[in-house]
């Protein structure tokens, strides 16, 4: 496959093109991500692992699974963990690598019309998915549906650094390096230039705190990460609801 065959999504966020730039990278996906991220997406996925405080005994949907490396940190609980992705290729690619973990089940779904029964999960999560979806408040709509009264929503996603000095600094290394890093690490430069477009794109923290409330959620609470390059969004489901009708 040559640089014009590659598949490259872009603000549109139609969904097979998504699907199919993931496709294309799920390989090296998670290498790619450490390098990326200098190391930081290690420290990302241990901070939202001990946000969900998986138990042994509960049901877990990890949406946007990927490969499944949050899943499995997840699934180490001993609590039931369905990985679910919308690339078939991140699944294909998660099924080959953790197919002996008996506890660990990857699903392909779509983050706005998910294959599962209400209130089927006592902690639904997505790590750096809901940036992805071409419909984020339908999805966090369907995340409230799946799951059971009392259960919680932890959303780990890329943010908006507060500091105005930090967020230059940041916007310099997005804009300039990594695109010039990805070139020699990734097999799809472009899907890359994607994520840089995204994270520019997605709302700030308190944006993102106000779609969650307004999709039925409560007790919404997040915590930056990194100085606010990340940030981890934490709510509950009421015990007592009417699931609100995306608009």
């Amino acid at each position: 496959m040559n640089d014009h065959e590659h598949n490259r999504a872009d603000l549109h966020k139609d969904p097979a093109r998504v699907s199919g730039m993931f496709d294309q990278v799920a390989k090296n996906y998670d290498r790619t991500n450490t390098v990326l991220s200098m190391g930081n997406d290690r420290m990302w996925r241990v901070a939202t692992t001990r946000a969900v405080a998986p138990r042994r005994g509960q049901r877990i949907l990890d949406l946007a699974a990927g490969t499944g490396a949050s899943s499995v940190a997840l699934a180490g609980s001993g609590a039931e963990v369905v990985a679910a992705d919308f690339s078939p290729g991140m699944i294909a690619e998660g099924r080959r690598r953790h197919s002996g973990i008996a506890n660990l089940t990857f699903v392909e779904a779509d983050a706005t019309a998910l294959p599962f029964a209400d209130g089927e999960f006592d902690t639904v999560t997505m790590s750096f998915g809901l940036r992805n979806v071409n419909d984020p408040k339908k999805a966090l709509l369907e995340l409230l549906r799946v799951t059971k009264p009392g259960g919680h929503l932890v959303v780990c996603e890329f943010s908006h650094p507060p500091s105005p000095s930090f967020n230059g600094l940041y916007r310099f290394y997005n804009d300039r390096i990594l695109p010039v890093v990805a070139k020699t690490v990734s097999s799809n430069a472009d899907a890359y230039d994607y994520l840089n477009e995204s994270i520019r794109d997605w709302p700030d923290q308190r944006t993102l705190s106000r779609w969650i409330r307004q999709a039925g959620w409560t007790d919404v609470a997040h915590r930056n990460l990194s100085m606010g390059i990340v940030a981890l969004h934490r709510a509950t489901k009421p015990r007592l609801t009417a699931t609100p009708s995306a608009k």
